[in-house]
């Protein structure tokens, strides 16, 4: 799966392919990709937490620049795609916002068969949903904040949270700085 920085989505089949050669529309750009399944499915994390999903079955060829994904999900007002996610209903995913608090979840407790997606990160006023970190086979978690401040620690202290929220504090952050 090919995502680009506006939002553009296509399916490409086969293995291996080099980013570089990607073409996209002028001004746009790579945000990922994503090497994945058809039977797998896209995620979409809106700016206000909600979590949009689509079978990547669905997407469009990699012929042209693909489809907006906007027209495959129905965004509410004010709410943008922050950032995305292809892979297997089993795969775990570390979630956080800009305020400290994050939780694991996998990517079958996002899904949902509605256009309007779910609202599954509690993400505080004025805080951003950071982009989601695989939790696969990973032993602990590195927090950095824009201050300049950096805490791990083994990622078994965290909750699996199979109905989303806000999760545990994963950094203490000062007022005026935020989690990177």
């Amino acid at each position: 799966v090919v995502v680009s920085q506006k939002g553009w989505v296509r399916a490409r089949q086969g293995h291996g392919h080099d980013a570089a050669s990607f073409a996209f529309k002028a001004g746009d750009g790579l945000y990922g990709t994503f090497e994945c399944r058809t039977v797998d499915q896209l995620l979409v994390f809106g700016n206000n937490g909600r979590v949009y999903s689509v079978p990547v079955a669905q997407l469009p060829g990699a012929r042209g620049d693909g489809q907006p994904v906007t027209t495959l999900i129905e965004l509410e007002s004010g709410t943008q795609p922050a950032h995305y996610f292809a892979g297997a209903a089993q795969a775990p995913l570390l979630l956080a916002s800009s305020g400290g608090y994050g939780f694991i979840a996998q990517v079958e407790h996002m899904l949902s068969r509605q256009k309007g997606g779910k609202a599954f990160v509690t993400v505080g006023a004025g805080e951003t949903l950071c982009a989601p970190s695989r939790a696969e086979g990973a032993t602990h978690v590195a927090c950095a904040s824009t201050g300049g401040r950096i805490l791990t620690f083994e990622i078994t202290e965290l909750k699996t949270m199979a109905n989303g929220g806000r999760g545990l504090m994963l950094i203490d952050l000062e007022d005026k700085d935020s989690l990177a």
